[in-house]
């Protein structure tokens, strides 16, 4: 068993390796331009230029992969030429600082022809003062900074330079400032340091979004998975214990047309008779700021949508399942040997007619994470589904790489639980 966990781990690492590079290649290959598809299409070239260098889209694509692999602050590090250290502060945003010899955090700014650096105290305090001795100067007689900017890039500013810079400000728009830095890095740790970047549509940490839209996700699923899945298989063993009666026909015909009917049509559907018709539960899903199961009225419709769409399925494929063990050689033995009914179904039958179904089970684990997206988008639902999708039309590859990365660990992780389970519905299997 060691063994067999150990080449899962590999085959894990493996997977999430080619997986990114895959979608990294997607991304880049795709049509679409960034900048536009988060600012709007009317921008001009500079400000669209300005944009893709302050994100660091500029960049050639394999070095944009590894900083978001690996992350940026040590190459930036070197440029700084200081040690660089990322904090968070009292109102919860996350900050980049330079750390000089006297173990004080700086960062600068430029104001004309004078470099301005804001030192961060003890108490979180902060102060400025002019720090022009840094300049250095280059051999065809200007003077150039590597520092650390308040938009948390390492940056490299000319002195008295007049270029213009394209800065976008929520809730004010686009400001012109002369003085713009000459090259860009946005900071980051990494994806292995658990630091996948700042989203480029919203401008806020991925790991934070992503740990609330996957958190919103998991909630979804696991109601949905802790009723419909022993439901199902309850009824599809009572189906294929009954093979061929009324009973079988009747769950058989019923889970068939719950499986068959797509997501979007039998959540609007639902939407319609619940929500619109008798008025009893809400037909969106609007958190806002609150958690998912404080508002357990707005879950209803969504989980039973998952509920009938999941149920009919795996409860058919339980049904033939038992079905087929039931008409095996060694149940037949067992009821020549005098067994009780009960103990033949639950000491033999069940066991191995469970087999097949855990395996779906395990695979719909990964839909239901992943897939309902759907029905994410027809209730309005914030979950991680819905983040990829949004990420996707946006091409926003900072968020799309964690988000599949999240969903490759789901997969694995499922497939390796149901290979655990195996062990102890069928004790011959065994690994190595």
């Amino acid at each position: 068993m060691a063994k067999f966990l150990l080449r899962r781990f590999i085959l894990l690492i493996l997977t999430m390796i080619v997986v990114s590079v895959a979608v990294f290649l997607i991304v880049e290959s795709s049509p679409g331009n960034v900048a536009k598809n988060i600012l709007g299409a009317f921008i001009t070239p500079e400000q669209e230029q300005s944009f893709l260098k302050q994100m660091g889209l500029d960049q050639p694509a394999a070095t944009r992969y590894l900083y978001w692999l690996f992350g940026s602050d040590i190459t930036a590090s070197r440029k700084v030429g200081m040690a660089l250290r990322k904090i968070s502060t009292s109102k919860g945003f996350e900050e980049w600082w330079a750390v000089g010899q006297d173990g004080r955090m700086v960062r600068w700014d430029i104001a004309g022809d004078d470099l301005i650096a804001f030192t961060r105290r003890d108490d979180g305090t902060v102060t400025r003062h002019p720090d022009n001795g840094r300049w250095k100067s280059r051999g065809d007689g200007t003077a150039v900074f590597w520092g650390v900017d308040r938009q948390n890039h390492a940056v490299l500013w000319e002195k008295g330079s007049d270029r213009k810079v394209w800065t976008f400000v929520v809730g004010t728009g686009w400001m012109e400032t002369s003085g713009g830095p000459l090259a860009y890095i946005p900071l980051k740790k990494g994806f292995l340091r658990g630091d996948p970047g700042v989203s480029l549509r919203t401008g806020r940490p991925v790991g934070k979004s992503l740990f609330v839209r996957l958190r919103n996700s998991l909630v979804l699923a696991s109601i949905a998975f802790v009723i419909v899945m022993p439901l199902a298989l309850l009824l599809g063993i009572i189906a294929g214990l009954k093979e061929g009666s009324f009973k079988d026909r009747f769950l058989s015909v019923t889970g068939m047309m719950f499986s068959v009917v797509p997501e979007f049509a039998t959540g609007i559907f639902l939407i319609l008779i619940f929500a619109t018709w008798l008025q009893v539960v809400p037909g969106s899903t609007v958190f806002g700021e609150k958690a998912p199961w404080e508002r357990p009225d707005m879950l209803i419709l969504p989980v039973l949508t998952l509920t009938l769409i999941e149920l009919g399925y795996v409860l058919r494929i339980t049904r033939a399942s038992m079905a087929e063990v039931m008409r095996s050689a060694y149940i037949r033995t067992a009821f020549l040997k005098g067994l009780p009914y009960r103990k033949v179904v639950f000491g033999h039958a069940v066991r191995n007619a469970l087999i097949a179904p855990i395996t779906v089970i395990m695979l719909h684990v990964n839909w239901l994470m992943g897939g309902i997206v759907i029905v994410e988008v027809v209730f309005g639902y914030p979950g991680l589904g819905q983040y990829l999708l949004d990420s996707a039309l946006y091409k926003d590859i900072n968020a799309l790489e964690a988000g599949t990365m999240v969903m490759v660990l789901v997969a694995v992780g499922t497939q390796l639980a149901a290979d655990v389970i195996y062990t102890f519905l069928n004790p011959r299997i065994r690994y190595t």
